[in-house]
């Protein structure tokens, strides 16, 4: 297939398209908005629904309805919208309606700024609304990656009725980089049993997050966190370089990946045995994989465009079997190689006992 320059918001647009999204429900919010502004020009084309609604908690609501019929649907926001859409998404849970949606990820807290970040860790991975629930959550790290985890996401959503979101920085959504685009996708509609189409010739249907009896709502509460287990067993993707028989390994997603594959490199040249870790699935996050790995190396460095919140999920697979330590920066700041490379140097004097 021949490559072709494509910007990381238009390509998740594309990819989605191709996928076979039927409906799309959003509000314009940068580093975002080039997404909406595709789908706007190419649903219509084409004969699809998209609506920009008044405001995110409208958009997700409009998502839920939709995605009740069994159709493919999508939203996609920034920080701060992500936020308003807490609520829905907790609904979308407890009503196990497929959704997919795409995080372009901004600096905050509050409004904060439209510069990249990875802020949003939390409140994608831990469930963000209330109750029991963990949306499948992907990180690409570059466009190609992007379009194609878009591609899929609409499959690994309805293999588990579940919300699987597209984490991506804002550096992700705004550059520009050659890549393959996925096939157009011919999709069947058939009925899977559980979608609204309509009370003609068919049992009554029902979709509904409510369970008014505390004994029901414990067992959808069990069965939800089976769910979790499937998912956790069988949707954990990851890519190492330089692990084979790295001393030092830096663990990163997204943008501050691609920074620290780069100071891996300048590492090795300095004779500095350096791997990178990189998570794909935030969640499922790779705790058993990372639990090997620290059985391997001496120590590890955590780099994130946050405070350190992945760092969290490092811990708890680390286990204090090494030393971690950790290099984050905020506010739209991006990590270069050169600011990650005397982190893993300092890295090599701490394992040394040196200042």
């Amino acid at each position: 297939m021949t490559k072709e320059l494509w910007k990381g918001n238009e390509a998740l647009a594309e990819a989605a398209l191709r996928a076979g999204l039927e409906a799309y429900f959003g509000y314009p919010i940068t580093p975002q908005t080039e997404l909406l502004e595709y789908l706007a020009k190419k649903m219509l084309a084409t004969g699809r629904a998209f609506v920009q609604a008044e405001s995110e908690v409208a958009a997700i609501n409009m998502v839920y309805g939709a995605a009740s019929t069994g159709a493919r649907v999508m939203s996609s926001s920034s920080s701060p919208g992500m936020s308003l859409m807490q609520e829905g998404l907790s609904y979308i849970a407890g009503s196990q309606v497929p959704v997919v949606l795409v995080d372009i990820m901004r600096g905050g807290p509050g409004l904060g700024n439209i510069a990249p970040s990875q802020s949003d860790y939390f409140q994608l991975t831990k469930g963000g609304g209330h109750g029991d629930y963990r949306p499948i959550v992907l990180a690409p790290a570059s466009v190609q990656e992007a379009a194609d985890l878009m591609y899929g996401a609409f499959d690994l959503a309805d293999k588990y009725r579940y919300i699987v979101i597209i984490a991506a920085d804002g550096n992700i959504g705004q550059m520009m980089e050659p890549i393959e685009m996925p096939p157009q996708r011919r999709l069947e509609k058939k009925d899977r049993g559980w979608e609204l189409t309509g009370a003609a010739g068919r049992p009554h249907r029902l979709i509904s997050s409510i369970y008014l009896q505390s004994e029901a709502l414990h067992q959808f509460n069990m069965h939800l966190q089976a769910k979790h287990r499937q998912i956790e067993q069988n949707e954990v993707r990851y890519e190492e370089y330089l692990l084979d028989d790295a001393e030092y390994a830096v663990v990163a997603f997204g943008s501050a990946a691609r920074a620290a594959h780069s100071a891996v490199r300048w590492a090795r040249a300095k004779n500095i045995r350096a791997g990178l870790f990189r998570p794909i699935s935030l969640y499922p996050f790779p705790h058993a994989q990372l639990t090997a790995l620290a059985q391997r190396v001496r120590a590890l460095l955590v780099v994130e465009m946050n405070t350190g919140q992945m760092l969290e999920d490092v811990r708890l697979a680390v286990a204090e079997r090494v030393p971690i330590q950790f290099y984050g920066v905020t506010g739209g700041l991006v990590p270069f190689a050169d600011d990650v490379l005397p982190e893993i140097e300092k890295l090599t004097r701490l394992d040394n006992g040196a200042s």
